[in-house]
């Protein structure tokens, strides 16, 4: 039995490695798993770069040289909750948070 264990170990760690080559995480039959992500962080990129461009132009607007009034006035009555006498507010209730235990993203 001595002379056959390190041949049984030596099998064992190569099929060990050749299961994890196949089927790990950067396995060969993991690939539509990793487009599949690869896409969806690609959408979230995509959405992240969108909103930036919206913050960056707010910015400018934002900045004393280009000072937009009609931004400055929207921010300003948004942040300290002002109403114009003009203008129609419509309240609207925030929806009610659900109870019991929240799904794991």
């Amino acid at each position: 039995m001595k002379p056959y264990f390190p041949s049984a170990m030596l099998l064992l760690l190569i099929v060990y490695l050749g299961v994890q080559a196949l089927t790990g995480e950067r396995g060969l039959l993991s690939g539509g798993e990793r487009d599949a992500m690869l896409l969806r962080r690609e959408a979230q990129l995509a959405q992240i770069l969108e909103q930036r461009r919206d913050l960056e132009i707010r910015v400018r607007y934002l900045r004393t040289d280009s000072l937009s009034r009609d931004l400055l006035e929207e921010r300003a009555r948004a942040v300290l909750g002002f109403a114009d006498p003009r203008d129609y507010v419509i309240h609207v209730s925030a929806p009610a948070a659900t109870e019991g235990p929240t799904p794991a993203a």
